[in-house]
């Protein structure tokens, strides 16, 4: 994987993507919703785009062969592909790494730490790199998929403060990476406040994702402090438009849109 050569972890490619182009652009991939067929050229023209990472996630993924999949996509693509898991059966040793899912925004254990105890054999044995990764729902307008199936409640989309605390809560806790999202098909965004509020209070990298469709839309939370922006749903529905996906990342790669300076 061309990502996580000359012993780079995908952590670290990560760090760096963020680093050299303002902020990374990643796909989420369903399974359910992209057939295997249709894969490799959907790849293709995500990397050309200038995607920087696939994650591969659902709220049930019954598509199947979940490690074929995978490594179908691997063949067309240099890009990491990162699973990001909703239970333990989504877990696949072909991913270059895995997002190690704590849901902090509610209460429910089994998402806090008992899908955890079962997970990790399992990527110890895979030699997979596990990302400890707080996943925060935030309430969208509406109820999705994600919080149906976590059994608990978001936070509050108007209260950033709140937000922020239980980011910094999972910063004191170890979590590398902070994922706010409003879960598949949000009627709203996670509110540039929220953001703002949250990388504020953390120093560790915020991913961002859920309702956001429109090139103003992932500019505008990089500008409030995102340092990743996730989309799915939207891409799915315009998935033969190569441009548009070209449009979403360059709006996340903002250092690389900055005029270099002569001196």
């Amino acid at each position: 994987m061309a990502a996580a050569s000359n012993n780079r972890s995908i952590y670290d490619y990560l760090l760096a993507t963020k680093r050299e182009k303002g902020a990374g652009f990643i796909v989420l991939i369903d399974p359910d919703k992209l057939a295997e067929r249709d894969v490799p050229e959907f790849a293709e023209r995500c990397t050309a785009a200038g995607v920087d990472a696939f994650f591969i996630g659902g709220s049930l993924m019954h598509s199947g062969e979940l490690d074929r999949y995978v490594g179908r996509l691997k063949l067309t693509t240099d890009r990491p592909i990162i699973g990001f898991p909703g239970s333990v059966s989504q877990l696949a040793s072909a991913y270059d790494a895995v997002l190690f899912l704590s849901v902090m925004s509610g209460r429910n254990p089994d998402l806090l730490i008992g899908q955890h105890v079962h997970a990790a054999p399992m990527i110890k044995r895979f030699g997979m790199e596990p990302i400890p990764t707080a996943y925060l729902l935030i309430e969208s307008g509406r109820m999705t998929t994600a919080q149906y199936m976590s059994g608990s409640a978001p936070i509050p989309r108007h209260k950033p403060k709140i937000a922020a605390a239980t980011a910094l809560a999972a910063e004191m806790l170890g979590m590398r990476l902070i994922f706010t999202d409003g879960g598949s098909g949000a009627e709203h965004p996670v509110s540039q406040e929220m953001i703002a509020a949250i990388t504020q209070m953390v120093e560790i990298p915020l991913v961002v994702g859920g309702g956001i469709r429109t090139p103003e839309g992932v500019a505008g939370r990089v500008e409030a402090g995102a340092s990743f922006i996730v989309i799915g749903n939207a891409i799915e529905n315009r998935a033969d438009d190569g441009a548009y996906i070209a449009e979403l990342a360059d709006a996340a790669h903002t250092a690389m849109a900055q005029p270099v300076a002569r001196g």
